[in-house]
């Protein structure tokens, strides 16, 4: 984005209209300008600053400054940005008498922005060795809201079209190609002089039009050789605008009042549009560019594609100090208006088809390189990644489902304890009941052999028990019973299987002898008790734990899913965009193929037409060489009859003279 550029110039003061101003009867009014670098302020002299009348530009001229100092200072760059393809526009804006004019057409003496634009254009492109231009002019006026060409009387009433291609345009202008600035300055003297002027009592040569005045500027490389560089098509846009008046400070009547009414009405929807662009992009609303033909043609000078410089012409005078604030004003709001000003570039299919051939081999090899490697490698690793994922929540709800199971086995064995030790806490006063419940003595059969297999040998595949058996079980007997193995019991209490170690405990209280005291009983069930509860808040915590871990492995699941899934999707799109790319290019390439066949044969007919004429030539120039022996023999015939005349003249004159002489002899 880029701002508009704005400069306001003070005409020298007009000593006519002051001495006629009442105001400034006796020595000047109360009110002035005071003109600085960029700041133009209205004084009071005897009060000082008038406040709210303080305006910041990004130049401000004096009434001393000439036209060569506003060009180098305001267009100059302007007219560089146009030959290297941007669209550009200057216009003067002003009230009617205040140098509008004479800014862009100048004189003799001091030539304005428009000869000196033209001239610059011309220099810089003889400068530019490397590209080739055509340059196109046309000159037209908006006259009563009413669009005609300077160029031809027959282009009266011109409409305006809109097309992608070229935007906003006048149809049926005249447009002249032109190789110097000679022949433009030619154009426009034959413009001025179509122009309507009218006098009224401001001025005496007073602009009754707006008149544009527009150079086309065309270019392309000069080693362009495949037509593959793209062509530059820029418009540089030079407006005179017809100055805002007052009827009762002009003293216009009839035709020249309803010019007036048109001219002010067109620059009153040329400040609404102003108005609406120096507004926020909220509050901007619709900007009326199509109420008013002039905003129409210049709207992508304004707010558009194009580098747009405005110079605000004002008069100093006390009696115009309302017309210069509301131009000032106009120049204060339009300088807030900003356009996006970009190289224009046309593109040919030749140029279209090696910029997409570019563009597809940097693609390739970026799909190709080590882009391409790394994405597949994320791919993978994201795979992978998902799949210990998945791995891991297996794993995690088996251990989750054993814990689960577990804890309702410690749940199960921790109230079984809990009735047993309802039970023993019971007083048993009956001493045949006590008596039941004990195990029977092992002492009392001293020669009896008694064999206890515990639950843990279910598991195990046993050697068939001997067929005799003795009463004393010796230590070779249980090696063989056990095929050589000897158990060891404390890593049978280390084994990590809870349903083996339940069964054992409830094997070892089973087995536990009634002997023992109920206080004891009680004790050590109440510490069973306790252990059971310490074991079961563990696995709860670690069940606990876990479902957290596999929310949370859950949630990196999908989270990865989605990963991949995106850029499947991205890879998908990017693999399809480059396809359709692909097959259009095919199709163009196809096309160019067709042309290229056409323009072949075509090329063989005019051959083949070549050498026909060719022959047809070599039998003219047969037939002309004949001819020329003939006239070479008629040549020498002709001058052998002149010599033979030539003797035959001698001969009757030396005849004419004897008889002359014999004659005279006789009549002597």
């Amino acid at each position: 984005m880029e701002k508009i550029s704005v400069a306001v110039r003070f005409r020298p003061p007009n000593l006519v209209a002051a001495n006629t101003s009442p105001a400034s009867s006796g020595g000047g009014g109360d009110r002035e300008w005071r003109i600085d670098d960029t700041r133009v302020s209205l004084l009071h002299r005897a009060a000082g600053p008038i406040t709210g009348a303080s305006f910041a530009f990004d130049h401000v001229f004096d009434g001393a400054a000439n036209n060569e100092r506003i060009y180098g200072t305001v267009v100059r760059e302007l007219i560089g940005a146009v030959v290297g393809g941007f669209n550009g526009t200057a216009f003067a804006y002003g009230q009617t008498s205040s140098g509008k004019t004479f800014t862009m057409n100048g004189s003799d003496a001091d030539p304005g922005i428009i000869p000196r634009a033209v001239r610059d254009v011309f220099d810089t492109v003889r400068q530019a060795d490397d590209r080739e231009f055509l340059i196109r002019v046309s000159y037209m006026e908006i006259y009563n809201e009413e669009i005609n060409d300077l160029l031809t009387l027959e282009g009266q009433k011109l409409k305006i079209h809109e097309s992608l291609d070229r935007g906003v345009y006048v149809s049926g202008l005249r447009e002249e190609i032109v190789n110097s600035a000679e022949q433009v300055f030619e154009l426009l003297q034959l413009g001025e002089a179509n122009r309507h002027f009218g006098e009224t009592n401001m001025n005496m040569r007073s602009s009754r039009s707006h008149t544009i005045f527009r150079m086309v500027i065309e270019s392309s490389g000069k080693d362009q050789t495949d037509g593959g560089d793209a062509i530059r098509v820029s418009v540089l846009n030079l407006v005179d605008l017809a100055g805002s008046e007052r009827i009762i400070k002009t003293g216009a009547e009839g035709v020249r009042l309803n010019e007036g009414k048109y001219i002010n009405k067109s620059l009153m929807i040329l400040g609404n549009v102003i108005n609406k662009l120096s507004e926020n992009g909220k509050q901007r609303g619709h900007i009326p560019y199509r109420d008013s033909k002039l905003t129409r043609i210049l709207q992508p000078a304004l707010g558009g594609n194009a580098k747009t410089s405005i110079i605000c012409t004002a008069a100093p005078e006390e009696i115009h100090i309302e017309e210069t604030r509301g131009t000032l004003q106009f120049a204060s709001r339009a300088k807030c208006v900003s356009n996006c000003a970009q190289v224009n570039e046309i593109l040919t299919d030749a140029a279209l088809l090696k910029r997409q051939k570019l563009e597809i081999e940097e693609l390739r090899k970026k799909l190709q390189g080590s882009h391409s490697e790394g994405l597949e490698q994320v791919v993978l690793k994201l795979r992978n990644d998902m799949h210990k994922s998945e791995l891991e929540r297996d794993r995690l709800a088996m251990e989750l489902e054993d814990e689960r199971k577990l804890r309702m086995t410690l749940e199960q064995h921790l109230t079984e304890q809990q009735k047993l030790e309802a039970i023993s806490s019971d007083h048993f006063t009956d001493s045949i009941q006590l008596d039941l419940l004990k195990t029977p003595d092992s002492k009392s059969v001293p020669d009896g052999f008694v064999a206890c297999r515990s639950r843990y040998s279910q598991d195990v595949e046993f050697s068939p028990i001997p067929e005799n058996l003795d009463n004393i079980a010796e230590e070779d007997l249980w090696t063989r019973l056990n095929k050589g193995c000897v158990t060891d019991l404390d890593m049978l209490e280390m084994t990590p299987n809870l349903k083996r170690e339940s069964s054992f405990l409830q094997e070892k209280s089973s087995a536990a002898p009634l002997e023992e005291p109920t206080n004891a009983i009680c004790q050590r069930l109440a510490k069973e008790c306790i252990y059971d509860q310490q074991q079961l808040e563990e696995s709860k915590a670690r069940c606990a734990n876990l479902e957290k871990d596999c929310d949370v492995l859950r949630d990196e699941n999908l989270s990865l899913q989605q990963e991949l899934s995106e850029s499947k999707l991205e890879a998908d799109s990017l693999v399809a965009e480059k396809q359709a790319q692909l097959d259009d290019l095919r199709m163009r390439c196809v096309a160019l193929e067709r042309d290229l066949s056409s323009s072949r044969q075509e090329a063989h007919r005019l051959a083949t037409e070549k050498q026909e004429l060719a022959g047809q030539l070599g039998t003219e120039r047969q037939k002309m060489d004949e001819l020329k022996q003939d006239i070479r023999v008629i040549c020498g015939d002709l001058l052998q009859r002149e010599g033979q005349l030539t003797s035959i003249y001698t001969k009757s004159k030396a005849i004419i003279e004897s008889c002359k002489a014999s004659q005279v002899a006789t009549l002597l």
